[in-house]
């Protein structure tokens, strides 16, 4: 058994896809799948059943992949002690927001790529936001990954990165539009356009209703904060975001929300990060904290 097996086994088991797994990894479909029947065989057992419906992990299978990552994990570690001093190699795996929108996220990265050019990057974001996010960081599926969520993670390392305020946003022609601030109250009736469930914007929104005692009703439900004020500017409904995520949109229009919510911004590792990831924590710290 060695780590490349590993290596290729991980990725099919993310992947859940041998053509993809193997571009992750810089190989041939070909090699990939000879990786996987060779680790089979030393492990005497199926760990992917296989068919025309896809790939999917045995119950074996399930319960290796955790072994894998942890000796991974523990490899890459083995390596950063035995170079310390030499320069940073090996690959980090970022989970993004793309709507970010006062956060320069590729001139971060181009940064990060000119202080340490041995270092790969693999920038996404999850589906289901900070919730998938932190349980990929949890799972090995990524390094490091930006946070939005209210809620304390004590298994992973956290660092604070920025605080941003709510702002409403409404279309222009709502009665309350021409206001120089609303309330939580004022929009509670109306129909709202919002990210959806396990997004760290709509679980602290969501939050700061029940703390009011008050409830909403949440019509339209999307993927992509950066799409919502367009949303809105159509006539779906009324929406309320980070100051640092909205992205102005004809017909919407942004005004101060009362009470004041704060949103935190956090990147999240999991313990004893490689010494890549370490740099790319410092780097996001320096950047994104000065915004």
């Amino acid at each position: 058994m060695d780590t490349r097996q590993l290596e290729y086994f991980v990725a099919v088991a993310d992947e859940l896809n041998f053509t993809r797994a193997a571009e992750r990894v810089y190989a041939a479909q070909s090699t990939v799948s000879a990786g996987i029947r060779s680790l089979e065989r030393e492990l005497g057992t199926a760990l992917f059943e296989r068919d025309a419906h896809g790939v999917r992990l045995t119950d074996v299978g399930e319960a290796v992949l955790a072994e894998a990552r942890a000796s991974l994990r523990s490899v890459e570690r083995m390596r950063d002690l035995a170079d310390r001093e030499g320069p940073l190699r090996g690959t980090v795996r970022v989970g993004i927001f793309t709507n970010l929108t006062r956060v320069d996220l590729p001139g971060i990265m181009g940064e990060f790529h000119r202080r340490h050019p041995g270092v790969d990057l693999r920038l996404g974001p999850s589906p289901s936001g900070s919730t998938g996010l932190i349980e990929d960081v949890r799972q090995g599926r990524l390094d490091i990954a930006f946070h939005g969520l209210p809620d304390v993670v004590p298994d992973l390392v956290v660092q604070h990165l920025t605080d941003s305020p709510f702002r409403a946003v409404l279309p222009e022609a709502h009665p309350l539009a021409r206001r120089s601030s609303v309330s939580l109250a004022d929009l509670a009736s109306e129909p709202w356009v919002d990210a959806r469930a396990g997004f760290g914007n709509r679980v602290a929104l969501d939050r700061a209703f029940a703390a009011l005692g008050l409830t909403r009703r949440v019509p339209t439900e999307l993927a992509d904060l950066g799409e919502i004020p367009r949303f809105v500017a159509s006539g779906l409904g009324v929406a309320a975001l980070p100051e640092l995520t909205i992205i102005p949109a004809d017909g919407a229009v942004v005004l101060p929300l009362r009470p004041t919510i704060e949103w935190r911004l956090s990147a999240i590792a999991r313990e004893r990060p490689g010494r890549a990831a370490e740099a790319m924590l410092q780097l996001l710290s320096e950047r994104v904290g000065s915004v």
